[in-house]
């Protein structure tokens, strides 16, 4: 797992982040110019009485190529250098001025990509796992959770976004069509559920966000002011993924949560992997098979563990390593207006087929749906899933 180092001050931010991308892309950049020059000058270099000057040349070429892309590699690291002091003196995130949602979303989408990498630098843009409300994270302490849900009740519900997103995208936009709703009030208003949003960065390898939710939910189950409390999860994409794993921690661990978890409901995970990433994999192979692509496949492979994790998905859930206590809910999207259509497994939701979503090794408590006519981020504010959730609790 991916950890901060305690002696390694938090870098700036966007500037350091900028920065590392910048210096990084110019890099690559300087290695296809070579090799596509190598490639040129090594046929000139062949070839009688045009040998000489082409060495010559090439020499210079080099010389003056290395001199641009230096200046280019520093010039950006002094400019983007002098902007993290700024940001650090100017911008930082703190509980007192949160960033808006475009922000948060932008901070998001950097977790999905380098989550990675922002973590294990220590970059202040590294997402820690946390509650948040109004986009400030909250404590897992009895007094905070009171304070923030004065109305909480013994039942939660628990949403887990998917990958490059945050609390947000569980919220319809400012003017909802008829086909939405927000799926926490709704189950607020009909069940009593408080409805609580989990943000985390969504970089890092699948089983180690599983590990800390494992530890998560426990915290939360512990600090909620109702004792005895009940608690659903609903996870979307990622989400699902990793509140799978949680309880695949759970069932070889002595955690209190399961004992207080009634189900887990998940919503388009893809279990059996996403083809997008099988081909953002298989682009990345193709790219290597040449010199003059392969620093492209080197930006290619620069993608977040947690992105890579999709491409197979752990698998189907298994009864043997799953909690027996919970019930254990899955659902599928297809774009096809007929779920069961044959072009459905084709296309999926866009992004997760209905079989990768749906696919599981379990007895028991179990129950799949299908719906067709829906996108993957769709799943999320779609009054059909809505219903299905309410269905499966009543």
């Amino acid at each position: 797992m991916s950890k901060k180092r305690p002696d390694h001050p938090p870098s700036a931010g966007y500037s350091d982040a900028a920065k590392t991308v910048v210096q990084q892309t110019t890099l690559r950049v300087q290695e296809m110019h070579r090799a596509i020059a190598a490639q040129s000058f090594d046929v000139l270099t062949k070839v009688p009485l045009v040998s000489g000057p082409a060495q010559f040349i090439q020499n210079a070429h080099d010389a003056i190529s290395s001199g641009v892309y230096a200046a280019i590699h520093h010039g950006a690291g002094g400019l983007l250098g002098a902007a993290s002091l700024l940001e650090k003196s100017s911008t930082g995130f703190t509980d007192e001025k949160p960033p808006g949602r475009l922000a948060s979303g932008l901070r998001s989408a950097l977790n999905g990509a380098f989550g990675d990498h922002l973590a294990a630098s220590n970059n202040r843009l590294a997402i820690a796992m946390a509650l948040h409300l109004d986009g400030v994270p909250l404590t897992l302490e009895a007094a905070a959770l009171r304070s923030a849900f004065p109305m909480a009740g013994k039942r939660i519900c628990l949403f887990i976004h998917g990958l490059s997103c945050d609390e947000h995208c569980w919220k319809p936009g400012k003017e909802p069509s008829e086909t939405e709703c927000e799926f926490g009030l709704q189950l607020q208003s009909e069940f009593g559920y408080t409805p609580l949003y989990l943000r985390y960065n969504t970089g890092l390898p699948i089983a180690d966000n599983g590990a800390q939710l494992a530890s998560f939910l426990d915290q939360l189950i512990h600090a909620w002011p109702e004792p005895d409390c009940e608690l659903v999860i609903i996870g979307h994409s990622m989400g699902g993924l990793i509140a799978l794993a949680a309880c695949q921690q759970a069932s070889s661990a002595a955690f209190d949560w399961p004992h207080s978890t009634r189900m887990l409901i998940c919503l388009g995970s893809p279990h059996l992997g996403s083809p997008v990433e099988r081909l953002g994999h298989l682009a990345h192979g193709v790219l290597n098979q040449s010199k003059i692509t392969a620093p492209l496949g080197k930006i290619a492979s620069a993608r977040s563990q947690g992105v890579k994790d999709l491409r197979h998905g752990p698998g189907a859930p298994d009864q043997a390593k799953m909690l027996a206590t919970l019930a254990y809910r899955f659902l599928g999207g297809s774009l096809a207006g007929d779920a069961d259509h044959p072009f459905s497994e084709f296309f999926g939701d866009g992004l997760v087929t209905p079989s990768s979503a749906t696919t599981h090794d379990m007895t028991g408590d179990v129950q799949s749906a299908k719906l067709g006519g829906i996108g993957h981020m769709e799943l999320l504010t779609d009054r059909r899933v809505y219903r299905q959730i309410r269905d499966w609790l009543i």
